[in-house]
């Protein structure tokens, strides 16, 4: 069979700084889903949906998706590429599965790092004293937030860096002193209530083993608390020794971010005032109504701003690794307008062109926000089931090869537990993706409970349209090696 090749990656006009280290590279996974968006993003709906008992879910999903960061890290191990998901998938089945994961990975990214601005509008607003802020208030912070990550990511990495590091500190310190702070001095309820569950959606109590069991809608929700990890692949190629460095990465984010987001869910659920309440749904926020509770009203505004802070890191990453998917995809000249979108500035390195598309694509998002509220809700929903959608596609390739033994590991290798763990993790990852996507009926628009389903047809649709107008122009990656890229510092 005869292969295309691609644009060397030697080439000057290709290459990029390698100015992340390991500490920045496991900053950056782990700003990408920071401890404090995961938590306040699911808590409040895992516990009114499963009770105190969703608390056990964290450790399944950990389990769950450590397995698939051991087959990612063996991943970049061997193709420590720019573009991840896309760079894998490709080089392990072929181009055209390979580019329909950069496209589902890329769409994610976008529609979460929207989702995410939008978040830390609503606290941005709290500060500045703007109160009930409407719609239009939020998409216009929002914007602003959009223009000041994308400022931050054109300044260059070493910006970028400072920032994330920055972010860790603030949020070990805020999560896990806030966390010892409420257990030695603030404890309400006693470990006995992680083994209560609740009545929310899907069934009773009791309801664990159906698909729709109030344990598994929980489950569901937890699955968005433990993606990012594979981020440090995105940047594969500003990385200093990828193939040392990103494994450990990989693993050391998905493992710290599991302790952070573990313990201090365990805290807030010991010292929520009222269980009950919560349970019925009568606490809007249980995060927030926890901590000014227990903690006088004078905390608000420091917790608020350690939660922008979140906030914004993991918009900051989310945008990145968005930028160099699109970069990465361009530099193979798999995309409209390839020429341009493969740029990079002459003096940082950057993928400029790249970045302001995420820009403008995150600016429609938010006239979405106003314009077609459901069509939003339709795109948010998408976003968990995104994430597993895209893991999948190097996961099953990945075993693929294995299977057929054509697997050559790179300097991360689990040896002779490699068949096993790969089959495990496709497992885990097909059952937690149906998990997500079940339409369970939560929305009085019942077609919003086919949110994944829906989305997912919408992006293929869109995707092959795209595909067949380029499809031409993607070489065959599959067997190319990857010269160690040492070499192509500049």
């Amino acid at each position: 069979m005869t292969h295309a090749t691609t644009a060397s990656p030697t080439a000057s006009s290709t290459t990029l700084r390698r100015e992340f280290t390991l500490l920045s590279s496991f900053a950056f996974a782990f700003a990408f889903i920071s401890p404090i968006v995961a938590l306040y993003g699911i808590f409040g709906l895992a516990l009114t949906t499963a009770g105190p008992s969703f608390w056990w879910g964290f450790l399944l999903v950990f389990a769950g998706q450590l397995l698939v960061a051991l087959v990612f890290a063996m991943l970049v191990s061997r193709w420590p590429l720019e573009g991840s998901i896309y760079q894998w998938t490709s080089r392990l089945t072929g181009p055209t599965a390979g580019w329909f994961a950069g496209w589902a990975y890329f769409w994610t990214l976008v529609i979460a790092m929207a989702t995410v601005a939008l978040g830390a509008a609503g606290f941005l607003a709290n500060i500045v004293g703007l109160e009930a802020p409407t719609a239009v208030d939020r998409a216009w912070i929002a914007f602003g937030v959009l223009i000041f990550g994308t400022i931050v990511n054109l300044a260059g990495q070493t910006v970028l860096k400072v920032f994330m590091l920055a972010s860790i500190v603030a949020e070990v310190i805020g999560s896990i002193g806030l966390g010892i702070w409420l257990l030695v001095f603030h404890r309400a309820n006693d470990l006995s209530v992680l083994f209560s569950g609740g009545d929310g959606v899907g069934g009773g109590s009791s309801d664990y083993l159906a698909i729709s069991g109030p344990f598994l809608v929980a489950l569901a929700f937890i699955g968005f608390s433990f993606v990012g990890f594979e981020s440090a692949g995105s940047i594969a190629e500003e990385v200093s020794e990828p193939r040392k460095n990103l494994p450990k990465a990989i693993l050391f984010s998905i493992s710290f971010i599991a302790i952070v987001v573990m313990f201090s869910s365990l805290a807030i659920i010991l010292a929520i005032p009222d269980l009950e309440a919560v349970r019925n749904g009568e606490v809007g926020d249980p995060v927030y109504e926890t901590l000014t509770t227990q903690l006088g009203a004078g905390i608000a505004v420091p917790i608020e701003i350690l939660f922008v802070i979140g906030f914004l890191a993991s918009f900051l990453a989310l945008q990145t690794s968005a930028s160099r998917m699109l970069w990465a995809k361009a530099r193979d000249g798999a995309l409209p307008g390839a020429t341009v979108l493969a740029r990079l500035s002459t003096k940082r390195r950057q993928p400029t062109v790249a970045l302001l598309v995420t820009t403008v694509i995150g600016t429609l998002l938010f006239l979405l926000s106003n314009i077609a509220s459901d069509l939003y809700t339709l795109m948010v929903n998408f976003t968990a089931g995104g994430f597993y959608l895209s893991f999948l596609f190097p996961l099953i390739g990945f075993v693929i090869v294995v299977t057929r033994k054509t697997w050559r590991a790179g300097p991360f290798s689990l040896g002779g537990a490699t068949a096993l763990v790969a089959w495990v993790a496709v497992i885990w990852a097909s059952l937690q993706l149906i998990n997500i996507a079940w339409p369970r009926p939560v929305y009085d628009q019942a077609y919003l409970d086919w949110s994944i389903i829906i989305g997912t047809v919408v992006i293929g649709v869109v995707g092959v349209a795209v595909w067949a107008g380029v499809r031409s122009r993607i070489p065959t990656v599959t067997g190319v090696e990857y010269e160690d890229a040492e070499a192509r510092t500049p």
